[in-house]
């Protein structure tokens, strides 16, 4: 008889004694693996928990059935290793649950990591701050693709357009030699193009038309060098913000850059921004979306959905961004 198949990469049985037990997801093929392994048995010895279980991600599945292994086994904590498609995936799972979830950022965006002040250069760090820093919860969003039986969340922005086509766009290559620079790299040579027409209705709102370059959503304000694109959007807040980018002529851009340089301070109208609980977005074509900076194809309507304070996320002690939770301090 044919031997049976492997099963998922585990670390060393579950000690038996009862005490709390974590999970760590990890992709390894990211560079610190090792080092992130290592501290995680380390801290977990240290503070009484058990033996951690650990389950490796595969190309095909990037964190999703490692997620529901690990909440079938009934951990009490699970820490996404990984970059912002791991920790997606994961929080996916994990959404909705009672069980907690933390992070530690191995990729090249780490967009989540930032904008909640984990570490993003130092895995020992956030492994500790995964054991030993406080806990709140926060809004996920759902998104639903060209009316799907089931969705997809993120955790910090949406976008359908020319971001995601930058996201689809970035080479991996770049990426490992000059990091988030890549994505500029994309979005320089995705600038040209035309707009699409657009309908949006917000709330279940009257539908208003645009022709638009791209379309995004945000849970978080802040992405690379703590350029905040969604002034007033906290990841506790139960809202949503929606933005509409349309550059018109030459210069368009340049009012696009101009509102974002000023929080939305400018009155240009390339740039719109709206708060919702839930939106809904049709276009005359499909286009490029992203979650998270996770490309998901090409899709012509999008429905967006929050779900206020449905992930139990841990994060390092200490003063948190105004711009992005509720409240500073916990």
């Amino acid at each position: 008889m044919a031997a049976a198949a492997p099963e998922e990469p585990v670390s060393a049985p579950d000690t038996g004694s009862g005490g709390r037990r974590a999970a760590l997801v990890i992709n390894p093929v990211k560079s610190g693996t090792d080092d992130v392994r290592s501290a995680v048995e380390r801290i977990a010895a240290e503070d009484g928990w058990d033996t951690p279980l650990v389950i490796e991600t595969t190309e095909d599945d990037p964190g999703r059935g490692q997620a529901r292994q690990a909440l079938e086994a009934g951990v009490d904590l699970v820490i996404a290793a990984g970059g912002d498609g791991t920790v997606r995936c994961v929080a996916e799972e994990l959404a909705g649950s009672d069980t907690l979830m933390a992070l530690v950022p191995l990729g090249t965006g780490n967009l989540l990591a930032r904008n909640l002040d984990i570490a993003v250069d130092d895995p020992g760090a956030a492994v500790d701050a995964a054991f030993r820093g406080t806990e709140r919860k926060i809004d996920v969003v759902h998104v639903t693709l060209d009316r799907a039986d089931t969705s997809h969340v993120f955790l910090v922005m949406a976008g359908l357009g020319f971001d995601a086509a930058i996201m689809s766009d970035t080479r991996d290559d770049l990426k490992d030699k000059v990091g988030w620079l890549a994505y500029v790299d994309a979005g320089i040579r995705n600038l040209p193009g035309r707009p699409t027409r657009v309908r949006v209705s917000v709330d279940g709102g009257e539908p208003f038309e645009r022709h638009l370059r791209s379309v995004m959503g945000g849970n978080c304000g802040k992405i690379m060098g703590g350029l905040e694109i969604f002034p007033g959007a906290k990841i506790d807040d139960g809202l949503m913000d929606l933005m509409t980018v349309a550059p018109s002529g030459r210069l368009g851009w340049l009012g696009v850059l101009g509102n974002l340089f000023t929080r939305g301070r400018s009155k240009d109208p390339s740039v719109e921004y709206f708060q919702c609980h839930t939106a809904e977005v049709t276009l005359e074509e499909p286009l490029e979306v992203q979650l998270d900076g996770d490309p998901l194809g090409k899709a012509k309507h999008l429905t967006f959905e929050v779900k206020p304070y449905s992930l139990r996320l841990r994060m390092p002690f200490g003063y948190k961004d105004p711009a992005v939770v509720s409240e500073p301090l916990p």
